[in-house]
This record gives C-alpha cells, sequence and structure tokens, in this order.
C-alpha cells in the first residue's frame, strides 16, 4: 500500500495502518534526531519529538494537496523536532540550550550549526564563535575513525553498517561512540566553563 493509502485507513481508526506509517518513517525520524544535539536533553527525547510530527502529518494531511505524504510528513518532523528545541531554550542560558545540528550535508563533513531564530545580532556572533570553538574541539580531541564512526552514527546508520563500512566489528563502534560520547561531554563542558567564565 502507498503512504497516501495508509494515512487515509488510519484517519478512519486504523490502528495497523498508523503502525505501518511509523515503522516506515522511523529510520527517517530517526536520522533527523541524530542531526540535532539538543543541550540537556538526548536522542530519544528528539526522536519522540519526531514521532509526534509524524503523527500531526497522518492527522493534517491533505491528499487534495500536489505534495506527497513523504514530503509533508518530512516537513511536519523536522518543525517539530525544531520547535521543541527553540521551547526548551531560555533567554538565560540560550547559547547553553540550542540545538546543534552535528552534520553539514551540503559539504558531507562533521560541522556544527545553531539554529539562531530570534537571536539578537551580539548572540549570533557569539554563538558562531563557540561554534568555531567546538569544530576545533571535534578536529583535535576525536581520533580519525572516531571521526567517520560518529559521522555514519549522525547520518542514521546502525552499529552494523557503521562496522561493515569502516571494517570494524560491531563491539569496536559500541566501544568507539561510548568513547565519543564521553569526549563531547568533556568539550561541551570545557567549553560551556570557558563560556560561562
Amino acid at each position: 500500500m502507498t503512504d497516501e493509502e495508509l494515512v487515509s485507513l488510519a484517519k478512519n481508526g486504523d490502528t495497523q495502518a498508523e503502525i505501518e506509517l511509523f515503522n516506515r518513517y522511523k529510520n527517517t525520524i530517526t536520522k533527523f534526531s541524530r542531526g540535532f544535539y539538543l543541550i540537556g536533553g538526548d536522542v530519544e527525547d528528539l526522536i519522540q519529538e519526531g514521532m509526534i510530527g509524524l503523527y500531526k502529518a497522518i492527522k493534517g494531511y491533505n491528499q487534495n494537496k500536489d505534495a506527497s505524504f513523504s514530503t509533508f510528513a518530512q516537513i511536519c518532523i523536522k518543525r517539530q523536532i525544531q520547535s521543541a528545541i527553540r521551547n526548551a531554550s531560555t533567554q538565560k542560558n540560550l547559547v547553553l540550550s540550542s540545538a546543534l545540528p552535528i552534520t553539514d550535508e551540503e559539504n558531507d563533513e562533521l560541522g556544527v550549526f545553531l539554529i539562531s531564530d530570534g537571536l539578537t545580532p551580539e548572540q549570533i556572533m557569539s554563538n558562531r564563535q563557540f561554534v568555531q570553538d567546538l569544530k576545533k574541539a571535534f578536529a583535535s580531541e576525536l581520533s580519525p575513525m572516531e571521526h567517520k564512526v560518529l559521522k555514519n552514527y549522525l547520518q542514521g546508520l546502525s552499529y552494523q553498517e557503521i562496522a561493515f563500512k569502516t571494517g570494524q566489528s560491531k563491539k569496536s563502534i559500541d566501544n568507539a561512540l561510548s568513547r565519543i560520547k564521553k569526549k563531547v561531554a568533556s568539550m561541551r563542558e570545557h567549553l560551556f566553563d570557558e563560556k560561562i567564565v
């Protein structure tokens, strides 16, 4: 069945059709969620927001419009995740609670960029410097192998897929991601301490 047919059934109360749509879009939601970093939260929080976005897409999709459900759903998922990130931000600690999309899809490189909606020019400049510092920290703290693993992980690949792509064992990938998480936490803490002082 097409996505559009499943949406029609789901709108009429077919739970199985709704479950099928969630299964189809689970990887898309995970990929979008991994592309953002929410300080004070984790990727699971963003995945849940993505699921809410998909639910809204199912309920709000109009088949009479020109857009496919896939296009409409991706927009709803991204907006829900970005909305959750903005809602988590406070003016008091804006730099500390901003979302950081960690991938640069155009250049296919690991990068770090802040969502800057509603920021003053001074805050934007301060955030840009913070992003540059964070990128330098990634370059100096992560090994080439860890850099590859993180890049593939943020693209939504499973541990098994990353292992195959990098020629490493699944256990090595798991260990690398554990090291990366510890290093990122340490980098974040160090950079934020500098920012606060």
